[in-house]
């Protein structure tokens, strides 16, 4: 610590803690005496608070990790905190006590009032994500920020890191169907969005400057990538008009957006801005806030004095306006509001901005004739008010020398500040307006330590300046005496005046206002400048619009298509001209009627609350009707827009899509609205009912099932196997043919609104298998929980106990567990893998495992330990081929049922021993083959009833088997497949 402007240093390593390591220094903006110190937040979290500019300090331990600090504008000991974590702190006391006021607060997205707009100073604007998700502006007092104290002064979402809090103006950004749409508060006035010219249609806006009442802004266009348009607004700063297009653009080291535009110190309407024509960039200067631009007039001689031969707009300067990014140097360009006129700025002549070969130029005129100072990149400061300059070669090697001049560089004399050449890093010079000393620091080799020097001026300055040594200088724009509607005289000192201003220098300025000209005058909104220089409508612009909103009996300012530029002060001349005029408001129907939701989508979830935003293009709004239809059975009318300009609520009690319908009437007319709304019910689990095994090239219904249960709103996207594109469906069942044998993966994925939900199965495929319906001993039932993951685990068991019995494959033993009780199973016996022999022979060793695995299970041998002392054995279940007769009927039908079933019993015994003699309870699944005829048996599992079959299914044994290969094969799978979740599932409705 230095108070001795760095000629001695005081070390304050035991004042600050001996271990502490610092991360920050803060210094009050209100109070120079009151410094706060940051720890390194991986080392510990506290900060150190001093109240006598440095000398001693208090250490205070937090709970949180501070990430940046906000000073009060006025209060001193008002401080706000943002977290690492994205909360937002604030305090009292200058940091010693702390209250947390809102957690999910955007970075960077947080303000303080505003003197006199705020009514109070210690409301805090800060854009944060509540509890529903979306990101809003909310507003509330530091102490007083609970959650019913906040307010939302714009009742919609808004896109996150838009919230601007800038002098008059608050600024948010809504994206609505693709497209960005802007809203700005003057004055805390209620939100007005943002008029562009109507087929801008911004990517990205910047605000570039609020001051004297108008906002300058930078908008990139669906048609730039490098390039932004700069928009100039009228005083509310809802209506914009183009000052100058494709102005170079380009991204920091922070990757934030940097606009190549430059306003001048000193003197408002004095902009500068690279402009990219051709894929050239080029250099251009305005003195009227961007009404009129032109080139830069290049230097009549070099700095050899030699002519310049150069001739606009072929050969021009072009400057480097981009501000530094490390505060210890001087940047490309520089002027000081102590020094108006003066501006420094490096750059090159020629027809475009190089980056190659620059040097450094000066203005002492406000940019109207320039002189070249240095032919290599130099950085240089203001000393005492702009008197004296000192420039220091911008360059990579070590240095030891400066210079000073005396006369705005048009000579330069050169002292030596080291003895040693410097590695310079920066320069501090003391903020105050009268400096005189500065701080180089730098290091004499990579790996020495810092060296600090000092260079005080105090003895360069011979005396105080009087009278004599100052002279008056006349602000014009190319010998226009008349700048921004004011002829300005300043005073200032003689060049070559090697005396020193001091402290209570005053800067004398000369005004008084022009007559207004055609120069004091922009386009208007919706207008365009053309050759003639003539405002003509653009063609998408109606000027009646302008009285869209206004009521009968109103008035409104009806343009004359020029408006006098903001902060212009000319008086008379064609002001009344063109100024816009006071009209009575005609009546109109409505007009142009639109209906949206406040945060621009078309889907909201069952339950919560659903805002709508009325939109009328024309018409009169204090005395139109209008009436709102949610489509529900339920709708609103109101007398007039005033209760709808908030926007309208409503909540839905089920889950559908609703015709949402506005209609807006009047005397002269009427207009109509519509929109349709999905209401979605989140979808907290699917699960995907598919059959274990099916058959090659034949259609496997799959299902879907969602808890809750909906329909109409749902979306199904199905994946099968390696498959890059899914099939989509609004139904929740699809049929697809397998092509390929093997393990086939099937994933579904349903959508509801904003969530997406999915599930994954196997399906085993192949040419033909063979199946069997198991049960169990009765001890298993009372450990059954019915839950998918416990018959999983079961299904493993029972397939590990099969192997380990009959020594089959695994891979060739499927076991699907069924949910209910009692607890029942199906086998399923596949062909092996390897399988590359004739069909018949591949049938034939089928069997043989079907024969093996029947013995086994016969003979009571698969069994398993469910857990110590509990025993499960594995039985076939054996089924019944007639329903049992009823001992209360009558005679006759107890004779007829015997009749039939000894019918049936005859005609099954005959198909079995026509048909290969199969086992009768083992079912086989196969393809229908051209070549020859399959025959096949249903399987039933125990949830349903035994088949009853009648003699009429028996008329012709080949359409029998034709008829069960093609229906009542995939009837069994999908059975297999749904009995799986037997839980009754909710509708999707509110009670």
């Amino acid at each position: 610590r230095s108070t001795d402007y760095g000629t001695t240093y005081e070390k304050l390593n035991d004042k600050v803690g001996l271990k502490t390591v610092l991360s920050y220094l803060y210094v009050s903006p209100t109070n120079k005496r009151k410094i706060m110190l940051l720890s390194d937040p991986e080392i510990e979290s506290s900060i150190l608070i001093s109240s006598d500019e440095g000398a001693t300090y208090q250490k205070y331990r937090l709970n949180f990790y501070i990430q940046s600090l906000l000073f009060h504008p006025k209060q001193e000991e008002w401080i706000l905190a943002y977290s690492l974590d994205q909360k937002l702190y604030s305090s009292m006391d200058f940091g010693r006590k702390w209250q947390l006021m809102h957690e999910r607060v955007t970075p960077n997205r947080f303000y303080w009032s505003v003197t006199g707009l705020d009514k109070e100073p210690d409301l805090v604007h800060m854009e944060a994500r509540t509890a529903d998700g979306h990101t809003h502006y909310l507003t509330c007092r530091i102490q007083e920020c609970s959650e019913t104290k906040r307010s939302g002064p714009f009742s919609r979402s808004i896109d996150i890191s838009s919230l601007v809090v800038q002098d008059e103006y608050i600024f948010i950004q809504v994206t609505a169907g693709g497209r960005a749409n802007y809203y700005v508060s003057y004055r805390r006035e209620p939100f007005a969005q943002i008029k562009l010219p109507k087929y801008s249609l911004p990517k990205d806006m910047h605000i570039i400057s609020t001051d004297e009442n108008q906002v300058f802004a930078a908008v990139q266009e669906w048609n730039q990538n490098d390039t932004y348009n700069l928009y100039i607004s009228d005083t509310r700063g809802v209506y914009f008009t183009l000052a100058l297009e494709n102005v170079k653009s380009s991204r920091g080291l922070e990757g934030n957006i940097i606009i190549d535009l430059y306003e001048v110190a000193g003197i408002k309407g004095i902009f500068l801005a690279n402009r990219k024509i051709d894929d050239q960039i080029k250099t251009f200067i305005t003195y009227n806030k961007g009404r009129d631009w032109r080139f830069l007039q290049a230097p009549d001689t070099d700095l050899r004095g030699d002519p310049v031969v150069c001739q606009l707009p072929f050969c021009s300067l072009h400057l480097h306006l981009q501000l530094s990014e490390n505060p210890y140097t001087s940047g490309s360009i520089s002027s000081k509001e102590t020094a108006p006129g003066l501006l420094v700025a490096t750059g090159n002549i020629g027809s475009e901005l190089s980056y190659t070969d620059v040097g450094v130029f000066i203005s002492s005129d406000g940019g109207n004739s320039w002189r070249q100072i240095f032919e290599e990149e130099y950085n240089v400061w203001f000393l005492d008010w702009g008197g004296a300059l000192v420039a220091m070669k911008h360059t990579s090697v070590p240095i030891q020398h400066m210079w000073v001049s005396f006369d705005e560089g048009r000579s330069w004399s050169k002292y030596s500040f080291t003895s040693t050449p410097l590695f310079v890093d920066g320069s501090l010079v003391d903020p105050g307006i009268e400096t005189q000393i500065m701080t180089v620091f730098g290091h004499f080799s990579l790996r020495s330590e810092w060296q600090l020097v000092k260079v005080d001026y105090k003895s360069i300055f011979s005396q105080r300046c009087n009278k004599d040594d100052y002279q008056t200088w006349h602000l014009h724009n190319q010998g226009e005496p008349c700048v921004m509607g004011e002829r300005k005289i300043y005073k200032k000192r003689k060049p070559g005046a090697q005396c020193s201003l001091g402290r209570d220098y005053s800067q004398t300025v000369v005004s008084e206002p022009c007559v207004c000209g055609q120069g004091d005058f922009e386009c208007d909104y919706g207008y365009e400048r053309h050759s003639n220089n003539q405002c003509i409508p653009a063609f998408w612009f109606s000027p009646s619009s302008l009285s869209k909103d206004c009521s009968i009996g109103q008035s409104y300012l009806n343009s004359t298509g020029y408006r006098r530029i903001v902060s212009n002060n000319c008086t008379d001349g064609l002001r009344e001209k063109y100024m816009a005029k006071m009209e009575k408001c005609p009546g109109k129907a409505p007009r142009g009627l639109h209906i949206l939701t406040t945060d621009g989508k078309l889907v909201t979830e069952q339950g919560h609350n659903a805002t709508f935003i009325i939109l009328m293009e024309e018409g009169d709004l204090q005395r139109t009707n209008i009436q709102l239809d949610f489509g529900d059975g339920i709708a609103v009318s109101y007398a007039n827009f005033s209760p709808v300009e908030d926007g309208i609520r409503h909540v839905y009690k089920s889950a559908g899509i609703f015709q949402v319908t506005a209609y807006a009437e009047n005397s002269l007319g009427s207009d109509t609205a519509v929109l349709f709304l999905h209401v979605v019910c989140p979808v907290e689990h699917v699960h995907l009912s598919v059959p274990f095994v099916a058959i090659k090239n034949k259609d496997v219904n799959i299902t879907a099932v969602v808890w809750p249960s909906q329909t109409g709103t749902l979306t199904y996207f199905w994946w099968f196997g390696n498959s890059t594109k899914p099939l989509i469906t609004l139904e929740s069942s699809i049929s697809y043919i397998f092509a390929m044998e093997g393990m086939n993966t099937v994933t579904v994925q349903v959508s509801a609104g904003n969530t997406l939900t999915q599930d994954t199965k196997e399906i085993a495929v192949h040419e033909y298998f063979q199946s069997q319906l198991l049960s169990f001993s009765p001890n298993l039932d009372y450990y059954n929980p019915d839950i998918p993951e416990w018959r999983q685990d079961i299904g493993k068991v029972i397939k590990r106990a099969l192997a380990q019995v009959t020594g089959i494959p695994d891979e060739q033993i499927l076991v699907a567990v069924f949910s209910g009780l009692p607890t029942s199973a199906e086998l399923f016996i596949l062909p092996h893998k390897n399988t590359t022999e004739r069909r018949k022979s591949s049938e034939a060793d089928l069997e043989q495992v079907v024969e093996i695995l029947f013995n086994a299970l016969n003979q009571n041998l698969v069994q398993f330990e469910l857990k110590p002392g509990v025993e499960v054995i594995v039985y076939v279940t054996q089924l019944t081929l007639a329903p049992l007769v009823d001992s209360s009927t009558g005679h006759s039908s107890s004779a007829m049922l015997m009749l039939l079933s000894v019918v049936f019993v005859g005609l099954a015994v005959f198909l079995i021993y026509k048909f290969k003699r199969k086992i009768p309870w083992i079912n086989i699944y196969a393809q229908v083959q051209h070549d020859k005829e399959q025959e096949m048996i249903g399987s039933v599992s125990q949830s349903e009833n035994a088949p009853k079959i009648t003699l009429s299914e028996f008329t012709d044994p080949e359409e029998l088997m034709d008829k069960e290969l093609d229906t009542r094969v995939m009837g069994s799978i999908s059975t297999i497949a749904n009995s799986e979740s037997t839980k009754e599932i909710p509708n999707c409705t509110s009670v």
